[in-house]
């Protein structure tokens, strides 16, 4: 009974409202005829994009370091109906505006009518009332129209371009900063046997049967999850802050595979780490690569005594200071170098990138000639003998010489970098036990 009355209400609430543009454009206006839904975008990085203190704090210091020039780069895709809309130039006054402004938001997602570029958010939305998505007969309800499309089919390779677009970022130079969308369409998951192919949506958006609107009427589907979990996670007092570090961590236990094999020399032990990108459908990492770290951590003991280790992170250390004391540090990311080639770190001088990622597949054939392997090794040389061995992969979604910088120039509050994660990916954590017998981990 009580499950009848709520549907009741919320069907009664959605003809009621007859929802306007306006009224369609505030997130909360889907919550009653779409619960799991909002609540699952509630806690995404999508609804998070705005109130993120590192992207506010870069942000911050981007436009005072351009003199204003940096413009709305940052805030087109972190806030894109407030740029749409005139809300905002510059994204300093996020905090002043409503909640249909925060994020990227249901209506902006839902509202895509087409594409017009490769980078830098080139979605072009409708001023129809007409929310789109991937049903190919969507139920007729009051509170608004709805209407297949392609672009949201997560099934179709059109839809990667809604994702992707958002998700390669170029500066003002011409400077790739963010390749996720370009990493992928070099995959065999764009390009590949129709039975190989998958799109941003069908990795990070699982499916499971539920009802797309909580109204009578509306028949069982297979329904998305709008957590959209990848690396970033919120670092303030947020929704679903716990249940969206848990789907990171699922999902990153399961992104990389590694393997470590051990051989005797004279005097020691020759050591090969092997790592795979096994799952992710493009780089890893990817995304803001200048920001992130992941790294190898190999720890050789004998008896309880460490004889080697490398990757080793000191409590509260940054990976770049581990770099300058750690010779055999095996790390992936991206380094930005400026006009006259030297080091940078602000995204908006950057004139060149170099970097080391592990790339997604580009083919099952190893003579095809688009073929690239998504492995790499690394070769280190114990010099003792050791009992045991250790390794696994670690990944940091912002460095902490990065928020360190942050910080320093007063745009960043000190309190985030305790409270920035570092994650430990599964399906890499290896130990080699010389008592086994055996010369590899995995065998």
């Amino acid at each position: 009974m009580r499950r009848a009355l709520g549907l009741w209400v919320c069907l009664a609430a959605c003809a009621e409202r007859g929802l306007d543009a306006e009224a369609l454009k505030d997130p909360a206006s889907c919550q009653s005829c779409h619960p799991t839904q909002y609540q699952q975008w509630s806690g995404s990085m999508h609804a998070y994009a705005a109130a993120d203190p590192v992207f506010v704090a870069w942000n911050k210091r981007g436009q005072r370091e351009t003199s204003g020039a940096l413009g709305d780069f940052c805030v087109r895709c972190h806030a894109p109906l407030a740029v749409l809309e005139g809300a905002t130039t510059d994204g300093l006054n996020l905090g002043e505006l409503p909640a249909k402004y925060q994020g990227i938001t249901c209506y902006f997602c839902h509202s895509v009518q087409r594409v017009d570029g490769t980078h830098n958010n080139p979605l072009v939305l409708a001023d129809d009332r007409v929310l789109r998505g991937g049903i190919a007969d969507p139920v007729e309800v009051d509170a608004h129209p709805a209407r297949y499309d392609p672009l949201f089919d997560r099934n179709r390779l059109e839809s990667a371009s809604l994702c992707g677009s958002c998700h390669d970022i170029v500066n003002g130079h011409g400077t790739k900063l963010e390749r996720t969308y370009l990493e992928w369409q070099s995959t065999l998951y764009a390009r590949g046997e129709p039975h190989q192919r998958q799109t941003c949506g069908q990795c990070h958006m699982p499916s499971s049967e539920g009802v797309a609107a909580d109204v009578p009427g509306v028949p069982l589907r297979r329904i998305h999850d709008h957590s959209v979990p990848a690396v970033d996670t919120a670092l303030i007092d947020f929704p679903e802050r716990e249940a969206q570090r848990l789907q990171i961590q699922r999902l990153l236990d399961t992104t990389l595979y590694a393997s470590l094999c051990v051989l005797p020399v004279a005097g020691g032990m020759q050591v090969t780490v092997q790592v795979e990108n096994f799952a992710a459908g493009h780089g890893f990492p990817s995304g803001a690569t200048q920001d992130r770290r992941a790294w190898v951590e190999i720890v050789a003991y004998l008896g309880a005594g460490v004889v080697y280790d490398s990757g080793v992170i000191r409590e509260g250390e940054a990976v770049s200071e581990l770099i300058e004391r750690d010779p055999d540090l095996w790390w992936f990311g991206d380094r930005l170098f400026g006009e006259n080639d030297e080091l940078v770190h602000d995204f908006w001088d950057a004139r060149r990138v170099e970097g080391l990622a592990l790339p997604g597949p580009t083919s099952n054939d190893p003579f095809d000639p688009s073929y690239v392997p998504t492995h790499l090794q690394r070769v280190y040389e114990v010099p003792e003998f050791a009992s045991r061995i250790t390794a696994r992969v670690q990944l940091r979604p912002v460095d902490h010489d990065v928020l360190d910088m942050l910080i320093d120039g007063g745009d960043l509050d000190p309190s985030f970098r305790a409270l920035m994660p570092t994650f430990e990916l599964g399906a890499t954590v290896l130990e080699w036990r010389a008592e086994d017998g055996r010369a590899c981990v995995p065998l």
